[in-house]
């Protein structure tokens, strides 16, 4: 929702706003599952500074995503640009929120919890 509406915002079209969010939506989960299993095989301590480290990398995939697809479906690179960057700073904020409220959920990470475990006897 949230580059469907930056898009708009700074194209001025709708339509295109629709564009780009729908085709990141197909490519950001595969760009974030991808992401998800690089930081699976990275042995850092659990701790808020991981979750940051995180949301940079995260983050800078997916803005090179967004610059891309928003480049290619408007025709224009600075459009492409001004898309991109305008996200930036909103989908770090919503992306940290999103990774801590997961974390406590401990959803997915039966593998890591039983490591914990059997480390610990």
């Amino acid at each position: 929702m949230d580059t469907i509406f930056l898009s708009w915002l700074i194209t001025g079209n709708p339509l295109t706003g629709l564009k780009i969010g729908f085709s990141e939506m197909a490519t950001k989960m595969i760009l974030y599952y991808a992401h998800e299993r690089a930081w699976f095989r990275i042995k850092l301590p659990d701790s808020q500074k991981r979750h940051l480290i995180k949301t940079i990398t995260w983050r800078v995939v997916g803005t090179i995503d967004t610059i891309l697809l928003s480049w290619f479906i408007s025709g224009n690179p600075l459009t492409g640009l001004k898309i991109g960057f305008a996200e930036v700073l909103t989908k770090m904020i919503l992306y940290y929120f999103h990774e801590r409220l997961w974390y406590r959920i401990n959803f997915g990470l039966d593998k890591r919890n039983r490591a914990k475990k059997w480390k610990r006897t």
